[in-house]
């Protein structure tokens, strides 16, 4: 409790300020200057009714002829985000959250507003998986969305919401039921990329376990690559990690009734939720066979280590027949047998090289060379 209070004093105080020149939002600012603001509209009967308004603009058109507003906002920093904050009522923590970004996906309800965060993924293009490779990378969108109104807080370069936006306005009568439309487009867009991205990210995993256990002998590199498998593993992990914790976001928008979602958008959800369990299965099963590839590289990369040795051992031992022979000739006895028989030299030759050949054969029949 003593963190939610704190966290209230650094908000809310911030929230009280209204700077004068420069510091936060100015109502009257020209909404086509440089802003967090990426796009500010007003919709009525699923039409857009208005262009290039301030958010206050927007709010106030709203309460007066109707219709609900979508203000877009990518990156905003603390100065700018807190007189929207304050002109749309919205609850302090999750104006914090909004502005650091870096949240868990979640669904929460302060008062009258429901706060959505998800994690945006998009897939890398690499020519080849290294073990340096980066596989996906993530982003966020932040959604407060109440009776009248919906704002979308974008973090990172990926994940834009300009293509959704215009999909939406070709399309009157699922944006005249209001935010909660939005809101499920939005969700049903990231769950989109989820799939995307999972199928490409199969493809690496396929390369991978491909690499692995194929014949060394055609040229592939034997064992695979366990760096390689780690990294894969690694962005996997950054996968799941999107995924997972909005199950129940999902579960809770497809089915517990909410005074902010339409019943007949509730019905999208479901679809959205069956299409993110999907994934999910996916993505758990990834994890679970990159644990057995990368099991099976450290079992193949201990047997060619075995192998290598049972190599070296075999050669030690052939080498060692002449090195034996020649040290016990070596000694400078004067009574050796065939020291000094005409033929002694050859016939020792002829015996070293006799027992290295049968030695040789052994290890070949029985597989060590």
């Amino acid at each position: 409790m003593s963190m939610i209070r704190d966290l209230r004093a650094a908000v809310r105080p911030a929230l009280r300020r209204v700077p004068v020149q420069g510091g936060g939002y100015d109502p009257t600012r020209d909404p086509s200057a440089s802003s967090a603001v990426v796009d500010c509209a007003v919709y009525r009967d699923g039409k857009r009714a208005s262009d290039h308004v301030s958010p206050a603009e927007a709010m106030r058109r709203v309460r007066s002829e109707g219709g609900f507003a979508w203000i877009g906002l990518h990156e905003p920093a603390e100065h700018e985000f807190t007189g929207i904050a304050r002109e749309f009522g919205l609850h302090p923590l999750a104006v914090e959250d909004a502005i650091h970004a870096h949240q868990r996906p979640k669904l929460e309800r302060y008062d009258d507003t429901l706060f959505t965060v998800f994690k945006t993924i998009h897939y890398v293009e690499h020519a080849e998986l290294t073990a340096t490779s980066e596989v996906v990378e993530t982003g966020e969108v932040m959604c407060f969305t109440g009776q009248d109104f919906i704002i979308t807080v974008r973090h990172g370069g990926q994940g834009s919401l300009r293509a959704l936006r215009h999909r939406l306005q070709d399309d009157p009568q699922l944006l005249s039921k209001g935010p909660s439309a939005v809101l499920h487009a939005i969700a049903d867009q990231v769950v989109d990329g989820y799939i995307a991205v999972a199928d490409a990210v199969q493809d690496d995993i396929d390369e991978v376990e491909i690499d692995v256990f194929s014949d060394p002998g055609k040229g592939s590199r034997r064992g695979g690559d366990a760096g390689r498998i780690y990294q894969l593993k690694r962005e996997v992990l950054e996968f799941k990690r999107a995924v997972t914790p909005l199950m129940r976001p999902m579960q809770l928008l497809s089915e517990r009734p909410m005074r902010l979602v339409e019943p007949d958008i509730q019905k999208y959800f479901r679809d959205v939720a069956d299409h993110l369990a999907r994934v999910h299965e996916q993505v758990v099963s990834f994890d679970d066979l990159l644990n057995s590839i990368l099991q099976a590289n450290l079992a193949q990369a201990s047997v060619a280590q075995n192998e290598d040795m049972r190599k070296i051992t075999s050669w030690a031992a052939i080498f060692a027949v002449p090195t034996m022979i020649a040290g016990i000739y070596g000694m400078n006895f004067d009574h050796m047998p065939e020291l000094h028989w005409k033929y002694g030299y050859p016939a020792v030759m002829a015996v070293t090289v006799a027992i290295c050949v049968t030695i040789h054969r052994g290890f070949k029949r029985n597989g060590w060379l």
